[in-house]
C-alpha cells in the first residue's frame, strides 16, 4: 500500500421504508417478496454512492438486503424456527435506571431486535445457495451500473459461533456438533463471497459479547467459548484464502457502560490464532480506545493485517480528522508498519435494522473525516497522502 485505505464495519443506514419492512416481517407481518427485493436493490445502489462521495476506498453492500447482520441466516438455512428471549446484557442490567431508559428508547423504535431470535430446532444445513449468489450478482450489477472503481470490495458473513450464542439450540446434542454443523452450512456463504472477488469478513461479536451476555460472571468459561469459536471458524474456512478474510471482533454495539466486557487482552492470545488474514478491532469507543497497546505487547503475524476501528458507530459526534490520523498512528506504531493497516469504523451503523444510533447524514460525515485522517496519518508514517 502506498497510503492508509479506508473501509467500514460493513452496515450502513437503510432507508426507512426498507427498515419499516424488515420491521414488518420480523413481528410477523405480510410484507410483499417483490416489494422487499425492489427496495433493497434501490438502496444498494444508493448506497454504494454515497460511499464513493464519503471516501470510501473498501466499500460493501451496507447490508442493504439484509434485515440484521446474522438474522437473514433464517432465510437460508434450513432447522431454524420459534423465537426466544437472549438473556440481557450484565452491563445493562447492572444499572436499572439505565435498563429501563434502554427499553423505553428502544420501544419506540421500528426496528428489528438481535436480541429476541429464532431458535434451531431442526438439522443445520444450507437450503438456499443461491440466495447469496443472487446478492453477490446485484452487488456486482450495482457496482457496475454505478461505474464505481474501489480499491477492494468486501461482504460480511456471520461466525459459527454468534449463530450458535444467539439462536439457542434445540436440536444437536453438544454444542461441539452445533458449531461444526454451522461452520459447514455458513462455508456456503464465505465460498461465494470469495468466489465472486470480494473480500470476506467474519463477524465475531461472540467473542467480545458473550462474556457478559451468556458467559456473564464466568470469564473461564467464556475464554474456553472463545477458543471453540475460533476453532469453529477454523473448520469453516479452512482451505480459503486467508490474506482475503479478516475477523471483526466486538463486544456488542450498542451504546452502554460496557464495564463488564472482557479485556483485549484477555482475549487477544486465543484470536490472534484465528487463520485469517486480518483483525477489525475496535479503538474508537471509550472502553477500548487504550488496547492498542495489546497489539504493541502482543503483534499480529507478519503477514496479518489491522483494520483499526477509529470512529465511534454509537454518538453522534463528528470525529476530527486530527483525532482519527491520531488513532491511526498508534497503531500503526503499534505494530511497526503503517502498510499494514487500514481505518475503519468500530463496527456498523446499522447492524439490525433500525437499530442505529447516528443519523445518515452524521454517518457521512464521519466517513469523510475518516478518510481525510487517514490521509494525514498516511503523511506523518512516510506513506503517500
Amino acid at each position: 500500500m502506498t497510503r492508509i485505505l479506508t473501509t467500514h464495519a460493513g452496515s450502513l443506514p437503510r432507508p426507512l421504508a426498507l427498515t419499516g419492512l424488515y420491521a414488518r416481517s420480523s413481528q410477523g407481518g405480510h410484507v410483499d417478496p417483490v416489494e422487499l427485493a425492489e427496495a433493497g436493490k434501490a438502496a444498494l445502489t444508493g448506497i454504494l454512492q454515497s460511499q464513493a462521495d464519503a471516501g470510501v476506498d473498501i466499500a460493501n453492500n451496507g447490508e442493504q438486503q439484509r434485515e440484521a447482520f446474522f438474522l437473514y441466516l433464517r432465510h437460508r438455512l434450513s432447522g431454524i424456527g420459534g423465537r426466544w428471549e437472549r438473556k440481557p446484557q450484565a452491563d445493562v442490567a447492572a444499572y436499572p435506571d439505565f435498563q429501563a431508559a434502554m427499553a423505553a428508547a428502544n420501544a419506540e423504535k421500528t426496528a428489528v431486535s438481535n436480541f429476541q431470535p429464532p431458535k434451531t430446532i431442526g438439522p443445520i444445513a444450507h437450503e438456499h445457495p443461491e440466495a447469496c449468489v443472487e446478492e453477490c450478482a446485484d452487488f456486482a450489477s450495482a457496482l457496475k451500473t454505478g461505474g464505481h472503481q474501489f480499491a477492494a470490495t468486501f461482504l460480511t458473513a456471520p461466525s459459527p459461533g454468534i449463530v450458535a450464542a444467539a439462536l439457542k439450540n434445540e436440536h444437536y446434542d453438544s454444542e461441539e456438533a452445533y458449531l461444526d454443523a454451522l461452520a459447514a452450512a455458513l462455508r456456503v456463504e464465505y465460498e461465494t463471497i470469495l468466489r465472486n472477488g470480494h473480500m470476506l469478513q467474519l463477524d465475531c461479536p461472540e467473542l467480545g459479547l458473550e462474556g457478559h451476555v451468556t458467559y456473564a460472571g464466568q470469564p473461564a468459561a467464556h475464554l474456553k467459548f472463545v477458543e471453540r469459536a475460533i476453532t469453529a471458524i477454523a473448520k469453516g474456512i479452512d482451505g480459503l484464502p486467508k490474506e482475503r478474510i479478516r475477523l471483526h471482533l466486538c463486544w456488542g454495539n450498542y451504546e452502554a457502560p460496557h464495564d463488564q466486557d472482557t479485556a483485549l487482552a484477555d482475549l487477544w492470545p486465543i484470536v490472534k490464532q484465528a487463520p485469517v488474514g486480518g483483525f477489525v478491532l475496535p479503538f474508537a469507543n471509550p472502553r477500548h480506545a487504550h488496547e492498542w497497546r495489546v497489539l504493541k505487547a502482543s503483534p499480529p503475524a507478519p503477514d496479518q493485517t489491522i483494520t483499526a476501528g477509529v470512529i465511534d458507530t454509537l454518538t453522534n459526534f463528528v470525529e476530527h480528522e486530527e483525532v482519527v490520523a491520531d488513532r491511526l498512528e498508534l497503531v500503526a506504531r503499534a505494530i511497526d508498519d503503517p502498510a499494514r493497516i487500514t481505518a475503519c469504523t468500530d463496527c456498523g451503523f446499522d447492524t439490525s435494522a433500525g437499530m442505529g444510533r447516528v443519523a445518515p447524514s452524521v454517518v457521512w460525515a464521519k466517513l469523510r473525516a475518516m478518510a481525510t485522517g487517514a490521509k494525514l496519518a498516511s503523511g506523518r508514517l512516510g506513506l503517500d497522502a
